[in-house]
């Protein structure tokens, strides 16, 4: 059987904005459809931050391959291990969050390419193949040139070693968390600081030098997420479940009380 195609990949690699869909809180298989049909191009399955196991992040997953968006999954940095069962099982990128150096990515890469890029192991014909597979070494080379791997730039060590980690063969793209970098400089939720923006032209420098992707999380206002896409931001977290069904539920509830008289 053919790869399932990477949609966020084909998006970036044709220069083009690439939307993610975050998943926190909602646990179906139709979020992939959900997704796909509100114009999304790749989920987000958290479990960083989501109280999700592994084997709820693949159901959602495996899921996605056939509803037009791809899986994308963030497991912890001291968690790897998830991220690998993952790949496994459905998705077609991991995220891994506060990754502050060159070392850290190597560790990231060798997690998640296999060889002669990795180390990653050989679990078998995975899901992406719809567990079909004729020829295991064509397989391999093919899934460590779709699966998209992002480390997080989450803090001002982060920023500094920008150029190095970005160096890093196989590693794909450097997405900047927002909220945790503002944190780390001491300016929580500021996330049109001159040093936050001072932090962006350096990470785009850094990704532009190198022929990665720079992502943003975290940015979500129509005021400021502009200029971080015009300086190159194109792997965009553009918001979670919860955030949408709030905006959505909130306007509606305005609505029907405000026909009140």
């Amino acid at each position: 059987m053919p790869i399932a195609p990477n949609l966020a990949r084909r998006r970036l690699e044709a220069g083009e904005l690439a939307l993610g869909f975050g998943v926190h809180h909602l646990r179906t298989p139709a979020v992939g459809m959900i997704a796909a049909a509100s114009g999304f191009d790749w989920l987000f399955v958290d479990m960083e931050h989501g109280a999700m196991s592994v084997d709820d992040a693949t159901r959602m997953c495996m899921a996605a391959l056939s509803q037009g968006v791809t899986p994308i999954v963030r497991c912890c940095k001291d968690a790897l291990f998830e991220g690998t069962r993952c790949l496994d099982n459905g998705a077609m990128g991991v995220v891994v969050p506060h990754v502050d150096t060159r070392d850290e990515a190597e560790a990231v890469v060798r997690a998640f390419r296999y060889p002669p890029l990795g180390e990653r192991s050989w679990g078998g014909p995975p899901a992406q193949y719809g567990f079909v597979v004729a020829d295991t070494a064509a397989a391999q080379a093919e899934l460590n040139r779709e699966v998209l791997i992002t480390v997080m730039i989450e803090t001002p060590r982060a920023v500094a070693n920008a150029a190095a980690i970005a160096s890093v063969p196989g590693v794909d793209c450097l997405m900047i968390g927002t909220s945790d970098l503002t944190a780390s400089m001491g300016i929580a939720g500021q996330i049109g600081h001159p040093d936050v923006r001072d932090a962006y032209a350096q990470v785009a420098r850094a990704c532009q030098a190198e022929g990665k992707h720079m992502g943003m999380g975290g940015v979500y206002d129509e005021k400021v997420a502009p200029d971080y896409i015009a300086l190159g931001a194109r792997f965009l977290l553009s918001g979670s479940d919860h955030s949408f069904l709030m905006a959505g539920g909130g306007g509606r509830a305005r609505f029907l009380r405000g026909l009140q008289r």
